[in-house]
Formats: structure tokens, C-alpha cells, sequence
């Protein structure tokens, strides 16, 4: 495996240059995603994104001649590596395991036409990153195809949402939208139903859903916004015979994941 020099200097410019992809609006900017970490890398390389860049300790070398050979990596991927020092100043975890990637950032179009059932979920200013991850897992855990971010919501590829969501970011198709009214339209054109959460809702139970769903989740502190729940075509509850008030918008999303699933899997067998 051919790779440039060992570096040593804290004060490369191609460090320096990796160590400002912490700050998300650089990266933005520069249409990356920085990981780092073992898992989360092959996560991404499985996944089939582009590293442009792979820095890695020297005691990794082995490791990352396998990617090489196993997945996509272009011609001009730059592979840097590095000593544990050098290393420790890219690193934002605790425990560094000595290997960090630079991604291109997917661009996707949404398909709504694809297959007869499908599952989305629409997350409305969730600005949380744990909860966004979360809710990845979940929709990746119960074959949810889309996840839509409009507004504020925390950024995909922010590298707390990277962890909280196991790699789940990658495998997902995900889009960022400003405009609630125009998300909202062009899922009713695609013949999409879509569903909110909210406390004058139906309970779950009497829900009917269609084959093709789009389920809206609101911010943790003030739900849904007007304007999109007034969108929707159903409002639904989650019944708590509890104490509690409410539940994690994560918690949600994992409950009404499963309950799609399940309508879905339904369906499936009466059309049989």
C-alpha cells in the first residue's frame, strides 16, 4: 500500500485542514463528513460512500489495506498516515481507535413511486442529536425508507448523531427541507398519507394507515408546529395509561416504527 511519509507535524496543513471538519459549517461548507472510529468508517464504506481522505495510525496499516481491497475507494483518495500524537489532535473521542475518514456528503432524491409500502418518517426542528440518532436507529430497525429533516432539526452527519445512530446515518436515505408546506405537498402528490403526533390525536389503536406513510415528529419541547399538523391527513396519540405526560420523541418514533411495521407486515399476508 502506497502512502505518503509518516507524519509527525501537529502543523501539517493536511491535519490542520481535517481538524476543522469538527466544525460542522466547515464541513458543510466544504461537502464532507468527518468520522472517525473503526466501526463508523466501515459503516460508511459498506454503505458505499467516497472517502477523499484516510488518516490513520501506522498500527492500523493492515486494517486499511483491507478497505482498500475491499470497497470502493478513489483513485485519488488521499491516505495519511500518521503517529499516535498527530492522531490524538483529530481526534474527538476519549478513546481514539486510531483511524478517521474524510466522506463526500450524498446528495438524494426522493422516490416515492419505488414500492408499494413505504414508511417515512418527517422530523420537524428535533434538535437533539441523540434523539435524531435515535429515531435513525429506529427507522432503520423497522424499514423505514426516508427520513425528512425540515427546519431546525440537528445536522445528520453532526458527530453525536453519528454515534447515537450505529452507523444507521449512512444506510438511510435522508434530505434536509426548509419548507413544511412544500415537504407536506409533494408527499400528498405521491399519493403518501401523511400522519402526526399530537395530543388531540386518535389513539394508535383506532389508526387506519395506507400503504404509504409519512409520520411527523415534532421538537422535544413544543411538538409539531401548526402548520404541519394542520397538514396532515391523521392525528394520532400513543395511549399512557401512566403518570407520565409524555414520552422522548425518540421513545415515539420507536413505538410507532414498530406499530407501521407490524400494519404493514399485515397487509402483506391479506393480499396474499
Amino acid at each position: 500500500m502506497d502512502t505518503e511519509q509518516l507524519i509527525s507535524g501537529k502543523d501539517n496543513p493536511k491535519i490542520k485542514y481535517i481538524r476543522s471538519l469538527h466544525n460542522r459549517k466547515t464541513a458543510i461548507k466544504e461537502g464532507v463528513i468527518f468520522v472517525e472510529g473503526v466501526r463508523l468508517c466501515e459503516d460508511a464504506l459498506v454503505s458505499g460512500f467516497s472517502p477523499i481522505i484516510i488518516v490513520y495510525q501506522d498500527s492500523k496499516r493492515s486494517l486499511v489495506a483491507t478497505w482498500l481491497k475491499r470497497f470502493h475507494v478513489f483513485e485519488n483518495t488521499q491516505l495519511l498516515c500518521v503517529t499516535e500524537p498527530v492522531f490524538s489532535k483529530i481526534a474527538s473521542t476519549v478513546s481514539p481507535q486510531g483511524v478517521a475518514a474524510v466522506f463526500l456528503t450524498p446528495k438524494y432524491i426522493t422516490n416515492t413511486d419505488d414500492t408499494r409500502f413505504q414508511r417515512i418518517f418527517v422530523c420537524e426542528n428535533v434538535s437533539d442529536p441523540g434523539n435524531l440518532g435515535n429515531i435513525m436507529r429506529s427507522a432503520e430497525a423497522f424499514d423505514f425508507c426516508e427520513l425528512i429533516l425540515v427546519g431546525r432539526c440537528a445536522d445528520p452527519y453532526n458527530e453525536k448523531v453519528l454515534r447515537s445512530s450505529m452507523g444507521a446515518c449512512f444506510r438511510l436515505r435522508i434530505r434536509q427541507e426548509s419548507s413544511c408546506e412544500e415537504v407536506c405537498l409533494q408527499l400528498k402528490q405521491a399519493g403518501v398519507q401523511l400522519v402526526a403526533t399530537h395530543l388531540s390525536g386518535r389513539p394508535l389503536s383506532e389508526a387506519v394507515f395506507k400503504c404509504k406513510v409519512a409520520v411527523f415528529l415534532g421538537n422535544e419541547a413544543h411538538g409539531l408546529s401548526e402548520e404541519c399538523s394542520d397538514a396532515c391527513d391523521t392525528l394520532i396519540k400513543i395511549p399512557m395509561p401512566g403518570h407520565a405526560e409524555s414520552l422522548n420523541v425518540a421513545s415515539a418514533a420507536a413505538i410507532l416504527s414498530y406499530v407501521l411495521m407490524q400494519e404493514h407486515s399485515l397487509m402483506c399476508t391479506e393480499d396474499q
